[in-house]
C-alpha cells in the first residue's frame, strides 16, 4: 500500500510511475492524487497537446490504450486520466497486456471509484509489478474527529473536540463531503483560527445543544430531563437527526463504556488508546462509567438491538418521539 505522502513526495521529486491505478470505496484520496498528477505532472504550457481527460463510460479499453501509446508532442511525458474508470468493470481485463509494457512516455491515471481489483485475476497482479496501485479504503467513524483536526491543523486552524464529534456526527464518514465544509468554515473562522461548537451552529446548522454528542453525555450523567428534551428535537427534526443514527451512536458510546470496564491501567492514555477517543474526553468515561456498571451496559446494549429492530417496523409501529421517549426511559430506568 502506497501512502499519500510517498506517492505526491515521488511525483515531486520526478520519480513518476507509468501507471497509477487508484481504486477503492473512498473517493476523496483518489480525487486528491488524481488531481494532483493533473495539476503538476506537466508544465502549462504543455498540457494543449499532453494532457488529456477520458471518461470510462464514454471509451472502450482501445480508446485507452491508443491514447496511452502516443507519443508527447514537444514535452517529455503526456498524461492521460480515466475518471469514472468503475464503468470498465467488464472489460477492464483487457489492459492486461499493455500493462506489462506501458509506454514509458505516457502518466496513465486510473480513478477506479467505490470498487476494487479482483486480486486474483491477471490484471491486479500485472500492475502490482509495473504500476502504482492505491486502495483508497472508508476511514472508520470514530477515527473521523482526528482526521478533521489534523486536516485543519494541515491550514493553520485548530477545532475544539466537541466541534470536532459535532462535524463527523453529522457529516459521517464521507470525506469529500467532510472537506468541502472544512473549507468552508476556513472562511469565517477569523483571526483566533479556531473552529468552535458556536461557528458550526452558526455556519452549518448544527445545534450545539441538541446533537448526539449532547445526548449521550446526558444519559452517561442520568440527566433525565436534557436526555428527554434532546430526543424530543430530534423526533421534530427527523432528517438532521435519524433514529438509526442515534441508536448507532449510542451503541458505540455504550460499547466504549464496557471496555473502559476492561481497563486496568486507567492512565488517561492508556485508556484514550483503548478506547479510541481523544484524551479530552477520558476523564468523561471513566466518571460515566461509576453510573454504568458493566451488567447495566449489558442491558443497555441489548435495549438498543430492540428499539434498533422496532424503528424498523418490527414487533411494533410507533412514532419517533415514542421511539425516542421509550428508548430513554427503558435506557435510565
Amino acid at each position: 500500500m502506497n501512502t499519500i505522502n510517498q506517492l505526491i513526495s515521488n511525483i515531486k521529486s520526478g520519480n513518476i510511475s507509468p501507471i497509477y491505478f487508484l481504486m477503492g470505496e473512498e473517493s476523496y484520496y483518489i480525487d486528491l492524487i488524481s488531481d494532483y498528477i493533473e495539476s503538476n505532472v506537466l508544465q502549462e504550457e504543455e498540457k494543449g497537446f499532453n494532457q488529456v481527460v477520458l471518461y470510462g463510460k464514454e471509451v472502450s479499453v482501445q480508446d485507452i490504450i491508443s491514447n496511452a501509446k502516443r507519443y508527447p508532442m514537444m514535452a517529455e511525458r503526456q498524461v492521460v486520466i480515466i475518471k469514472e474508470a468503475q464503468n470498465l468493470i467488464k472489460t477492464i481485463e483487457q489492459m492486461v497486456d499493455y500493462v506489462k509494457n506501458p509506454q514509458p512516455s505516457t502518466v496513465l491515471v486510473f480513478n477506479y471509484k467505490y470498487k476494487t481489483l479482483d486480486k486474483r485475476k491477471a490484471l491486479y497482479k500485472s500492475l502490482s509489478k509495473s504500476a502504482v496501485v492505491f486502495d483508497s479504503k472508508k476511514i472508520y467513524e470514530d477515527k473521523v474527529p482526528a482526521w478533521i483536526q489534523n486536516y485543519l491543523q494541515s491550514k493553520q486552524i485548530t477545532i475544539t473536540p466537541k466541534a470536532a464529534l459535532m462535524l463527523s456526527e453529522f457529516l459521517g464518514n464521507d470525506l469529500s463531503k467532510i472537506a468541502n465544509e472544512l473549507n468552508k468554515l476556513e472562511i469565517v473562522v477569523g483571526a483566533d483560527k479556531q473552529v468552535t461548537p458556536e461557528i458550526i451552529e452558526e455556519n452549518i446548522g448544527i445545534s450545539k445543544d441538541f446533537n448526539n454528542f449532547e445526548l449521550q453525555k446526558a444519559i452517561g450523567n442520568l440527566d433525565h430531563k436534557k436526555a428527554y428534551q434532546i430526543v424530543n428535537y430530534f423526533a421534530q427534526n427527523q432528517k438532521q437527526h435519524p433514529f438509526v443514527l442515534t441508536i448507532s451512536i449510542l451503541y458505540m458510546y455504550f460499547t466504549k463504556l464496557m471496555t473502559l470496564h476492561t481497563v486496568r491501567d486507567k492512565n488517561p492514555t492508556s485508556v484514550s488508546k483503548a478506547l479510541g477517543v481523544n484524551p479530552y474526553f477520558v476523564n468523561d468515561y471513566i466518571a460515566v462509567s461509576k453510573n454504568f456498571p458493566m451488567k447495566r451496559i449489558s442491558g443497555v446494549l441489548e435495549t438498543l438491538r430492540i428499539y434498533d429492530a422496532k424503528s424498523k417496523g418490527v414487533g411494533a409501529n410507533l412514532s419517533p418521539k415514542d421511539l425516542y421517549n421509550e428508548l430513554i426511559y427503558n435506557i435510565l430506568k
